[in-house]
């Protein structure tokens, strides 16, 4: 059997500056995100309310509640004073967090087509009987896509089984998985609500535990996961929020195995490198194998010669460009046969180009995705 995960970056939806042909969305997230969390602070400084000023001038939501790439939410209570007088300066009227209710968020825009045709082309090309999808919008969304793309692809067979259970981010990108016909879904639980020592949740998503029957008759427990992202800066909070993410995955993976379950696989996009302190939890505090330390995870493309493996699974694919994973239980590790990661949707650089692409992947906006999919064939 074939096991897959892949961050497709939403199917129809998804961020506006990330669909557009600009090399503005950095700018843009950082500023997303240091304004969010200056949002949240109980009382604003004279300091904080000037960077405040700073960042919407730099979102273009200083004279109105939406910019290009992003919304201004009010629910209530006023942020900022604006004169109709253009030329007299904006001010910040809220004292604090308990003063106005809003936040900001990023406008959503279809999904490029092409990037959309690609994303299918994917998940179809490689074929895995149990792919976890990362960034899904919903379960509708993901039946429909598939379901869309291939008639238009000429696939007659598609996911039978898919399931995706609505997490913590309230953009609607959560984790789903999709199983083939053979391999059905039993039992799902999910961690949405579990919470931190402070009270707040421990997944940006969630960490669902979906439990697959084999066509041998083998139980394999499946724990698709995204861990808080590294966008608009890896702070303490950040990476504090990605150990406490790791640190309960680690304690359901032991619960597992304490119940007598021997195949279990932890997959997704885990936002970080395998030698971080975030994932030591996962990666040494348990006996999780990485399938890509398999000697028989071979089948990657990587076309630059460097010091670089070329195993990273996130842009251009270089070793510190490794965020995406399958780790395997001992007895899944032990029974792979081959292994590697899927490049064609993903856009390869230039002169000369890292790997074969896609024809149509011509521009960076029609990527499938920024992430490469990943896979490991097990014989169980």
């Amino acid at each position: 059997m074939r096991i897959a995960a892949y961050n497709v970056e939403n199917l129809f939806d998804r961020a506006k500056v990330f669909n557009d042909d600009t090399n503005a969305h950095q700018d843009v997230l950082d500023a997303f995100s240091e304004l969010n969390k200056l949002f949240e602070r109980p009382v604003y400084s004279a300091t904080d309310k000037a960077r405040m000023l700073v960042l919407l001038d730099r979102l273009g939501l200083l004279n109105a509640n939406e910019g290009p790439y992003v919304l201004l939410r009010k629910i209530r209570g006023q942020l900022i004073h604006r004169p109709r007088d253009t030329s007299r300066p904006r001010e910040i009227i809220a004292y604090g967090r308990d003063n106005w209710i809003g936040w900001i968020e990023l406008k959503t825009a279809i999904v490029d087509e092409t990037a959309m045709l690609l994303t299918a082309r994917v998940m179809f090309d490689v074929a895995a009987d149990i792919i976890a999808v990362i960034e899904a919008e919903s379960r509708p969304v993901l039946k429909n896509f598939q379901e869309m793309l291939a008639g238009k692809l000429r696939k007659s067979e598609i996911y039978a089984h898919l399931m995706l259970v609505d997490g913590n981010d309230a953009r609607g990108i959560d984790v789903g998985l999709g199983t083939r016909t053979g391999f059905p879904i039993g039992r799902v639980r999910s961690h949405v609500d579990d919470r931190k020592p402070d009270g707040f949740p421990i997944f940006s998503r969630d960490c669902p535990e979906f439990e697959v029957t084999t066509p041998s008759g083998n139980t394999i427990m499946v724990l698709p996961n995204h861990f808080k992202s590294k966008f608009g800066g890896n702070d303490f909070a950040s990476r504090a929020k990605r150990l406490a993410q790791a640190t309960a995955v680690a304690e359901y993976y032991r619960r597992l195995r304490a119940e007598g379950f021997d195949h279990i696989v932890v997959l997704g996009d885990l936002n970080d490198s395998p030698d971080s302190a975030q994932l030591a939890p996962l990666l040494s505090g348990t006996d999780l194998r990485d399938a890509s330390e398999h000697a028989k995870f071979t089948d990657f493309e990587y076309g630059v010669a460097s010091r670089h493996r070329g195993i990273g699974t996130f842009g251009l694919g270089n070793d510190n460009d490794k965020i995406d994973y399958l780790l395997l239980s001992p007895a899944l590790f032990d029974k792979v046969t081959r292994g590697g990661i899927f490049r064609k949707g993903a856009w390869p650089g230039s002169r000369p180009p890292r790997w074969q692409v896609y024809p149509e992947l011509t521009e960076k906006h029609h990527a499938a995705s920024d992430h490469h999919l990943i896979w490991a064939d097990i014989d169980i």
